[in-house]
């Protein structure tokens, strides 16, 4: 799953403004109203409830199975890792994490200088590897998937070669939306992902343009946040972006399409207008209340032609900034792992509300909009994630949290 030419991953970059852009038609008014939101907030808590219930009575269950059988479990109820909100978190603990990602920052990188130049770093090893598979990993069958196991191989690296001792932790995007800013992740402080980038008064919002005829997406304009500039105080004021860009808006390419070195600082442009639009606890509810996978995975990224960038797209454009507003270079933003972590807990969530038909579900094929078009993906489908590490696996691998290589659950 690599690129086969520079070409096809420039003629991707024009892709972005639309993959990850447009706002809700017709939603905007019923789903911010604040009545709407405590209920829409409230019935995401009863099914949390609902499926770590049924989690962990299925993972009872099989460990009994197994325990007649003379078998020992990989997964128990023991030995579960628990993801928790970055806010719910610890101080210490949180600012254990960003020294874990910090260290990273500071680990050599293994991706070949012949494969990229600019990857200074085991934090730039991830980035390359986002960047090289970004036309098979959104808007296709895997993306669920890639991105669950490319975040457990982060998470990985941080144990393994960081000392990090704590799980990987997530984002609520509705808790914080209305003034994400100012939330335990984006305030600046010593245990905070950094802060927002140093605000640049008057600066322009983005205007996304649909990429390809035929997708029906009228232009999307989003408005500015309150930030704009370098991120200049908490643990990473001092980042270096070593890579891109590709694909941010009103931005040329990087050398060597995205993969020379470019040195600049972290940017950021956090603020409530994109987050209370597409973050907010209601689009988030009517996700998870979608009936089958190819539903569930297009309401939360947004559907073609309709006009919808969905929460997905909502946190990438709440970071915003370089490279956090870039599709393909997001990952050199730390808080994007909080963020794709939030993705793969509504996943999670959505798949323990009917496990015997969801944990297996799969829809779409196995590129980007099936540009161009390739097969449907399939559970023997193998993904990697390149020199970031870990292994090749097959989808049905990856498509429990308590399976395969993983055993962890969200509260």
């Amino acid at each position: 799953m690599r690129l086969s030419t520079a070409a096809y991953l420039a003629s991707l970059a024009a892709l972005l403004p639309s993959v990850i852009g447009a706002p809700a038609a017709g939603l905007a008014d019923p789903i911010v109203a604040r009545g709407s939101e405590e209920d829409a907030a409230a019935k995401l808590d009863e099914l949390q409830q609902q499926a770590l219930d049924t989690t962990l009575a299925a993972l009872e269950a099989d460990a009994a199975q197994m325990q007649k059988r003379g078998q020992t479990p990989a997964c128990t109820v023991k030995n579960l890792q628990i993801r928790r909100e970055f806010g719910s978190m610890a101080k210490a603990d949180r600012k254990a994490y960003t020294d874990a990602v910090q260290c990273l920052q500071s680990k050599p990188n293994k991706t070949p200088a012949s494969v990229s130049s600019g990857a200074r770093s085991r934090f730039d090893d991830f980035i390359v590897t986002h960047i090289q598979q970004t036309p098979f990993i959104h808007y296709s069958g895997t993306f669920l998937g890639w991105h669950r196991y490319y975040v457990h191989v982060y998470e990985q690296a941080l144990r393994t070669e960081c000392g990090y001792k704590g799980p990987i932790p997530y984002w609520d995007w509705p808790k914080y939306a209305s003034a994400p800013q100012n939330s335990p992740i984006f305030n600046g402080d010593a245990y905070s992902m950094g802060g927002n980038g140093k605000l640049i008064p008057g600066h322009e919002g983005i205007t996304l343009l649909p990429a390809f005829d035929g997708l029906g997406s009228e232009p999307i304009y989003l408005a500015p946040g309150l930030g704009g500039g370098c991120v200049e105080n908490g643990p990473f004021k001092n980042m270096a972006v070593n890579l891109g860009p590709i694909g941010l808006a009103n931005s040329t390419t990087g050398p060597e399409n995205g993969l020379g070195y470019n040195p600049r600082c972290l940017k950021r442009d956090v603020g409530p207008a994109i987050a209370t639009k597409y973050t907010n606890y209601a689009l988030v509810l009517k996700a998870l209340l979608k009936g089958d996978i190819a539903s569930f995975q297009l309401e939360l990224q947004g559907t073609p032609g309709e006009n919808t960038i969905g929460p997905h797209g909502g946190g990438h454009y709440t970071i915003g900034g370089d490279p956090g507003g870039d599709l393909f270079v997001s990952p050199g933003d730390p808080a994007f792992y909080l963020h794709h972590a939030q993705v793969d807990r509504l996943w999670t969530l959505w798949q323990a509300l009917s496990p015997a038909t969801r944990t297996f579900a799969l829809a779409g094929t196995n590129t980007l909009l099936n540009i161009p078009p390739s097969e449907d993906t399939t559970l023997d489908f193998t993904i990697n994630t390149g020199y970031a590490g870990g292994t090749t696996l097959a989808m049905r691998d990856i498509m429990s949290t308590t399976k395969g290589p993983f055993c962890y659950i969200y509260l």
